[in-house]
């Protein structure tokens, strides 16, 4: 039996629907499911995304069977529109466009107008009764076609048009004549002949077909795959390929194309946004080519824009579109992102699908869609992407801070940053791999630029509107947006750009302001958010609902303080070498170090035990009667010891020992790959009087807080680097000695619980053996990653890249978790580590505690708590919430 491959959808046939978005690709299948709820819709068809898989698997050929079915096809589409593909006296003209299942605004490919041809656009003119559309559509059609499908220079197209503009003295293109454009399409053959050293294609069949290819082709362009990694959408998804029928928004004064928004999404308030041209196609409103008009009348005149908005100048139209936005939100149960055109006062729907918004709007949204009733409490936790809370979470302008502003845009996406300017994508990557914060500055932005708008802190364009390419994105990527500067001029090659009789070069510092569309020159200084309101409320849902416990890594006041307020319910793990570091501390913990003898150790430790207590008190009242997790020094020694001339000097003061002596036992202790050498438990199997200090600053800090405050705190003490029983079993006895020792000396007693970190693949094997010591396992993912791959995380930057896109790895597993390889070890010790010790507590504290997709594994392994950094706790409640939601829903 042959695969079907072709989906037909308008004229009363829909062969798909909105059920059907992995076959079909997200557009596919909301066009199939306009179709059949009655919207004016195009009649089409989609190729699914099977066949792009097929397509890529065969060398990039088409099966025969696929050639009769879209034949099958346009004749469906002939048959609606009383239209004949090729046929020169009522001719049918396609769009073929891109439709992967999750949406990918700008990155793959679209050609429209396809069907046109030297007989065609005769025959369009006549029957259209306008010339000047026939051509311009023409135009349109070669610049677009010979972008996509023949790879060729388009700004060799834009450079004609420019000219052609200027020899008759126009601004804009539609000042452009029936017969300026027919000059242009000449001008635009000869470009390609020059180009391709072939005229440009007059069979539509050769069109349709190279069209195709082309679309499912960019599914491996190099920006769909970046905007794949930066998404997590796996490459076997493919794309889908719609061809439609066109309808045509350059006809006239009655014809406009636009896009918009059941709700705005920016901010999330119920009120229909977007934008719309007179006399234009779609791509001239996405591509930010011509700043476009307001939607509505309240818009335009909150923005003091001069031109008409689509209620004032084409209400009846409007009209329609309002009725439709309104079904198709309650039909979704999700607000919508659509895009329509108006071909001679009649309405057309070419899109609709979940748009994308902001952290602030998805918040807004899920909550008063959950209060208007359109959906569940918990279907709005369901809703918010935990990763987008990272937007909120940060900081925005403070109000009271002086601004020096040089420029107003639209406030394309929210949030705020400064940085150094630059012009370009690869700078902004290159400048930003440095540790630079950069602002790109672009006339527009092209998909190309998808790299350079990851890297940088924010993005400011010349042109385009809130619909625009770069707005789109950087609402995706939680970046800040100014966008449609119109007074802005750029000049690239000279790496400038002048303003209101400012200039302002390639490394100067901006700050642009994404909710107010401002640009100021230099750095404006920024205050934390207030974290109440929708965001509280949606907390509290979730919450309801999770059955893990989030703590946060935490080791300063500071961190804990952030922790408390964003919902954490303890520390998971608090380094305490980072304590170590501290300059009034460091020269005592480099006598330790260096010190020849046990006698010369306790010596050194003296010093640091009551910094120590200081240190575990100030934590444990703030996480009074909450638990703890405090990790027992960790790192290799070398990481404490001197290197310059002075560093020795002041620890021969400090110790009386000489510098020499002091440089051959640091040339001792040196070691060729100390990430695997003597560390963690290494140190204390070795050197127990160091574990032994740590154990009684944590426990004296206890009873201080407990006796003061009332509120005990519970510890929980845990040993890093463990492979066997017997290293935890020395440690353990250790510190239950130390413990008993403080509690005779307080007169009191305080639970606590000894554990330890499972973070080699030896720990996680004999979890069994390991349990029967052991009162708590904390997963240490980084490096359980780490000993597991055999991989350097802090070197594995320069080729993991090209892991993920050649699909050895389908995320980066330092990110999220490595389910099949690491996440298997972690089952294994769950499972052997509970068999031992029913009652075991277990949880996860490496950088993973924060990424929902290793969250959703903790989840299903049921673990007891994740432990995040304080800024990303609550990004571990939502998404702790949705794997509940998940694992009770099936």
């Amino acid at each position: 039996m042959t695969t079907q491959y072709v989906y037909r959808f308008g004229g009363g046939v829909s062969d798909g629907g909105k059920g059907d978005r992995n076959l079909l690709g997200g557009k596919g299948a909301n066009l199939a499911e306009m179709a059949s709820i009655g919207l004016p819709v195009p009649p089409g068809f989609t190729i699914s995304t099977e066949m792009c898989q097929t397509y890529y698997d065969e060398g990039q050929v088409f099966p025969d069977s696929l050639k009769s079915e879209v034949a099958m096809g346009i004749a469906h589409i002939e048959a609606i529109t009383n239209k004949k593909f090729g046929v020169a006296a009522d001719p049918l003209l396609v769009s073929v466009r891109s439709g992967a299942r999750a949406s990918m605004p700008g990155m793959m490919d679209t050609v429209l107008n396809l069907g046109l041809n030297d007989e065609t656009v005769v025959g369009l003119a006549t029957v259209s009764g306008d010339p000047r559309f026939a051509w311009d559509s023409y135009r349109r059609f070669i610049q677009m076609y010979s972008d996509v499908v023949l790879e060729l220079d388009h700004s060799a197209f834009e450079e004609a048009l420019e000219i052609a503009k200027e020899d008759k003295g126009y601004n804009l293109d539609t000042e452009m004549t029936a017969d300026d454009w027919q000059g242009l399409v000449k001008r635009y053959q000869e470009l390609v002949v020059e180009m391709w050293d072939k005229p440009f294609p007059q069979d539509v069949h050769e069109q349709l077909w190279g069209a195709i290819g082309a679309v499912f082709g960019s599914w491996q362009s190099e920006r769909a795959k970046v905007y794949r990694r930066l998404n997590d959408i796996p490459a076997a998804w493919g794309t889908a390929v719609n061809v439609q029928a066109m309808v045509f928004g350059n006809m006239g004064e009655t014809s406009a194309t636009g896009v918009a928004f059941t709700r705005d999404p920016a901010k999330g308030d119920r009120a229909y946004y977007g934008e719309f041209l007179i006399n234009a196609q779609g791509e001239d409103v996405v591509a930010g080519i011509r700043t476009p008009q307001y939607l509505t009348k309240t818009a335009r005149e909150t923005a003091g824009a001069k031109p008409a908005s689509m209620e004032e100048a084409l209400p009846e139209v409007y009209g329609q579109l309002a009725k439709v936005f309104d079904l198709l939100e309650t039909h979704y149960r999700d607000m919508q992102d659509i895009e329509f055109t108006v071909q001679q006062g009649k309405l057309w729907m070419l899109q609709t699908r979940s748009g994308k918004r902001t952290a602030k709007a998805a918040l807004k949204i899920a909550v008063d869609m959950a209060n208007e009733g359109l959906i569940t409490e918990e279907e709005a936790v369901a809703r918010v992407d935990p990763s987008a809370l990272d937007q909120l979470l940060h900081p925005t302008l403070d109000p009271t801070a002086h601004r020096d502003v040089i420029a107003k845009g639209l406030p394309a996406s929210p949030g705020a940053a400064s940085g150094l300017v630059v012009f370009d994508a690869e700078t902004a990557a290159e400048r930003a791999e440095l540790g630079d914060a950069v602002i790109l500055v672009r006339t527009e932005t092209s998909p190309e630029d998808i790299h350079g708008m990851h890297a940088a802190r924010g993005i400011l364009t010349a042109r385009g509107g809130m619909t625009s390419h770069a707005a789109v994105v950087a609402r995706g990527m939680g970046r800040p947006c100014v966008s449609g500067v119109g007074n802005l001029a750029i000049d690239v090659k000279a790496k400038i750009f002048r303003v209101a009789g400012r200039e302002v070069r390639e490394g100067d510092i901006i700050t642009i302001d994404g909710a107010t569309g401002e640009v100021m020159i230099g750095a404006v200084p920024t205050v934390q958010p207030e974290l109440a309101g929708d965001f509280g409320i949606l907390m509290e849902w979730a919450d309801k609902v999770r059955r893990l416990k989030v703590r946060a890594n935490a080791e300063t006041p500071l961190d804990c303080k952030t922790a408390r307020i964003f919902g954490a319910e303890g520390v998971g793990l608090c380094r305490t070498e980072h304590m170590f570091f501290d300059a009034n501390r460091i020269t005592a913990v480099r006598q330790m170090i260096l010190a020849e003898d046990e006698k010369g150790r306790r010596v050194a430790l003296e010093k640091l035990l009551p910094e120590q207590r200081a240190d575990f008190t100030e934590i444990f009242e703030i996480m009074a009667g909450l638990p703890v997790t405090i990790r027992l020094l960790d790192p290799p020694l070398h990481e404490f010891l001197p290197h310059e001339e002075e560093e020795f000097a002041e620890v021969a003061a400090a110790t009386g020992i000489g510098v020499e002596a002091l440089r051959r036992r640091a040339a001792e202790l040196h070691e060729f790959n100390p990430m695997l050498g003597h560390r963690g438990c290494r140190l204390g199997v070795t050197y127990p009087e160091i574990y032994e200090m740590q154990a009684r600053a944590i426990f004296e800090a206890a009873c201080d807080v407990a006796e003061k405050s009332g509120n005990a705190p519970i510890p929980e003490v845990m040993v890093p680097l463990v492979a066997t029983r017997r290293e935890l079993e020395l440690m353990k006895a250790v510190i239950d000695k130390a413990a008993q020792a403080v509690f005779a000396e307080k007169g009191r007693t305080l639970d606590y619980l000894v554990g330890t970190m499972i973070e080699l693949p030896r720990a996680a094997l004999k979890a069994g053996e390991i349990a029967e010591v052991g009162e708590f396992f904390s997963f240490g993912t980084n490096d359980l990653t780490q000993t597991t791959l055999g991989v350097s995380r802090d070197d594995a930057g320069r080729f993991l890249t090209t892991y993920v896109d050649k699909g050895i790895y389908a995320k980066d597993p330092f990110v999220s978790l490595d389910i099949e390889g690491v996440g298997e070890l972690v089952q294994l010790a769950v499972e052997r580590g509970r068999k031992t010790r029913p009652d075991i507590k277990l949880g996860i504290c490496g950088e993973h505690g924060g990424d929902p997709a290793s969250i959703a594994f903790c989840e299903a392994t049921g673990l007891d708590y994740v432990s995040a950094s304080p800024y990303r706790v609550p990004i571990a409640r939502l998404a702790a919430a949705q794997a509940a939601l998940k694992a009770k829903n099936g």
